[in-house]
């Protein structure tokens, strides 16, 4: 899984969204929570429609596609993006930002919780740790003003909503046989009857439209929900549900270079070994360690044995492994096609044969 069309929108996707706290802050000039939540909801899911049907995709048909996506629709859009727009009313941009990047410990500690992730010792579970403290070094949230106040809360909840969604987006995706873009599409959908059921919140105060405004609300729609849902889904579908958070941890390094060239703000020593770390760490959630096509066993003769009667008798091991490996669960053991294993031709070529034996796991529905 990976490669280099993976990390591009893995990039692209860290600049979409993190640049999305900084027209949320504008956004917020002219338009409440719940109106920008609806606004850019309605916008993204526009352009997912038309990309779905540009591709001509099918929308998912299954109750349980659509259980999941309903899930995920309101963990994954219509309550964090209530939340963000909440949260930046008394926080600055950049602590909304380390805060989001806290997703992927929380979708990691749910895969821990729902033993979807058993492995706590995996270079995964360091990359996600190193990627949370290069985070705390870039911002040194320790530093800053309001950590604990309610904005601050609403967003860290917002960003352990995101963790659930993608753990749904994953299971909706898991045998659905439907397209990426289409369950992005189907998401966005539920999400914006969602996000309409919660406009009496703060959705009917008055609007005051200021040109800054209204293009912050149109680009969070058409290129920071629209376009980024359908990069996510697509991640997703790559590298699985945990691995696709760790994109959180590039959003405050695109946060800290758009205020250097946009806003001219220094950039300090403590931030670029932050961001070093960062990308350390991120590398680490997605490197996998290259595994060998196939176990190879060496048959050799034993002495006074002929070479006949041992290949007989690594053939009779492996086919009684094979039968133990199907009774008990744990998998099923097949001898490879690719190595054909004469008896006569061992007798007349007294030489060291090799028979492959692949592992495959049984098949499981889940």
């Amino acid at each position: 899984m990976g490669g280099k069309g993976t990390l591009a929108r893995m990039c692209l996707l860290a600049l979409l969204w993190g640049s999305s706290f900084l027209w949320i802050k504008l956004a917020l000039r002219s338009f409440s929570p719940g109106q920008i939540a609806l606004g850019r909801i309605i916008l993204g899911a526009a352009v997912l429609f038309a990309l779905t049907y540009a591709g001509r995709k099918r929308l998912p048909r299954g109750r349980r596609t659509w259980a999941y996506l309903t899930v995920a629709a309101f963990f994954g859009s219509a309550l964090p993006f209530f939340l963000f727009g909440l949260g930046e009313k008394t926080i600055d941009s950049g602590l909304a930002g380390v805060l989001n990047a806290t997703t992927p410990l929380w979708a990691l500690l749910i895969a821990v919780v729902f033993r979807m992730e058993r492995n706590l010792f995996s270079l995964k579970m360091l990359g996600l740790l190193l990627g949370f403290v290069g985070v705390l070094v870039i911002f040194a949230p320790w530093q800053a003003h309001g950590l604990a106040s309610w904005g601050s809360l609403a967003v860290l909840a917002a960003a352990a909503s995101y963790a659930v969604a993608y753990t749904c987006i994953g299971r909706a995706m898991t045998g659905s046989g439907v397209a990426p873009i289409a369950l992005s599409a189907g998401q966005l959908l539920i999400g914006t009857g969602m996000s309409a059921l919660m406009l009496p919140i703060d959705g009917f105060g008055p609007i005051t439209i200021q040109p800054v405004s209204a293009l912050a609300v149109l680009i969070l729609g058409l290129f920071g929900t629209g376009f980024a849902f359908a990069l996510n889904y697509r991640l997703i579908a790559d590298v699985g549900a945990v691995t696709a958070t760790s994109v959180g941890y590039l959003l405050p390094v695109v946060s800290v270079l758009l205020g250097a060239v946009a806003l001219h703000e220094a950039i300090t020593v403590r931030v670029v070994i932050g961001m070093v770390v960062v990308l350390v760490g991120v590398g680490l959630t997605r490197w996998q360690p290259r595994q060998r096509p196939a176990d190879e066993i060496e048959i050799t003769p034993a002495v006074g044995q002929r070479p006949s009667e041992t290949v007989r008798n690594a053939i009779s091991s492996v086919t009684a492994s094979s039968r133990d490996g199907m009774r008990t669960g744990a998998g099923r053991f097949l001898i490879s096609s690719a190595t054909v294993i004469d008896p006569a031709r061992m007798c007349r070529r007294p030489v060291v044969g090799r028979s492959t034996v692949t592992s495959s796991p049984v098949s499981s529905d889940s």
